[in-house]
């Protein structure tokens, strides 16, 4: 497994399809038998983690917390999976499950669907991947205050609100989508507010105000921590740069802009390999119970590209002390090397 810095140029003539070609073709083979047992192993865990809510100890809670709220991150794969149509070969089964396995979060499935993709098609492309592109120095000047507090607190030590503020900001706009679109989105966004609408009052009905926080707000942080915390990840560190649209090469951007980040295998587990990432920008068709299979093919014939790391508060600590400012020379400067703090 390479450590750090990818090689830094892959062939220009290199194409994804050559990737492609290279991963065996049981990393595209759809299984009913495993897809569904990801499920049944999600919903068990999050069974799991609400019993223990309903009848641990105060002192317990916190560690419940971290398990109810990791598990129902393996919902959002299981949806995630869906939305790129890797999880079952019916569409209408890819988008009941994508729905239900979303609603917890709060996500229009849809929503999300077409945002992602932006970002798989646009990815480490300066101005259009939607996934935590950085600013430009120039582009951080011209934002209002707000702003540029918002940008900052996301780049730092409060990383883990980065996931809330794309949910909030990016999926319940239908203006932001095209008008081929809109009926899909609206359809995701209703679902999910009329979720809101009825359940929150009936959570609150039995069990309170207490109850809405113990049950469904910390579980939905630790969720959101999780997601901000491997999306930050897979695309960003100090050596990993973006490009402008002239300069973007997209098999280069997949393999050597996609990070490898190995995790406790609890978490792993319950997540089902999404920090396995870099296949998955290879090609979203290979669902995530194939993806250590491709990505042992990846080594085999790609090592040498290949960005491995293994999560640790230093990697956190590496990637918000630095990665703030884009800078086409040396990839980020730090808000006070530009000159910003």
């Amino acid at each position: 497994m390479t450590v750090g810095s990818p090689a830094p140029f892959l062939n220009s003539q290199t194409t994804l399809r050559d990737i492609i070609h290279t991963l065996p073709a049981q990393c595209f083979a759809k299984d009913a038998f495993r897809a569904w047992l990801g499920v049944l192993t999600s919903v068990l865990a999050v069974v799991l983690g609400y019993i223990v809510l309903t009848l641990a100890p105060w002192y317990l809670l916190p560690l419940a917390w971290l398990w109810t709220g990791t598990a129902l991150t393996g919902w959002f794969v299981i949806g995630h999976d869906c939305g790129h149509r890797s999880f079952a070969k019916k569409l209408w089964v890819n988008d009941l499950v994508g729905h239900l396995a979303f609603l917890p979060l709060l996500y229009p499935f849809h929503c999300w669907r077409i945002m992602h993709d932006h970002h798989h098609i646009h990815t480490n492309k300066m101005g259009e991947d939607n996934a935590w592109t950085p600013f430009t120095e120039d582009r951080y000047r011209a934002c209002r205050s707000y702003e540029k507090w918002a940008y900052k607190l996301v780049r730092s030590g409060f990383w883990w609100l980065g996931s809330i503020l794309h949910w909030a900001s990016l999926h319940f706009d239908p203006d932001l989508y095209s008008d081929r679109q809109r009926n899909q989105v609206s359809f995701s966004i209703g679902i999910v507010v009329a979720t809101a609408v009825l359940g929150f009052p009936v959570l609150l009905f039995f069990t309170g105000w207490w109850g809405v926080v113990k049950f469904w707000l910390l579980p939905w942080l630790v969720y959101h921590f999780w997601m901000s915390t491997f999306t930050i990840v897979h695309h960003t560190m100090p050596d990993i740069p973006f490009h402008f649209p002239d300069k973007w090469h997209g098999a280069t951007a997949q393999l050597t802009g996609t990070v490898h980040c190995d995790y406790p295998r609890w978490i792993e587990w319950l997540c089902h390999d999404i920090n396995v990432h870099i296949p998955h920008h290879i090609s979203t068709a290979i669902p995530f119970y194939n993806l250590r299979l491709a990505h042992s093919s990846l080594q085999e014939n790609w090592g040498e590209y290949l960005y491995c790391t293994k999560f640790s508060w230093q990697l956190m600590r590496r990637i918000t002390d630095r990665c703030h400012i884009f800078d086409p020379k040396q990839c980020y400067r730090s808000f006070k090397e530009a000159g910003l703090d």
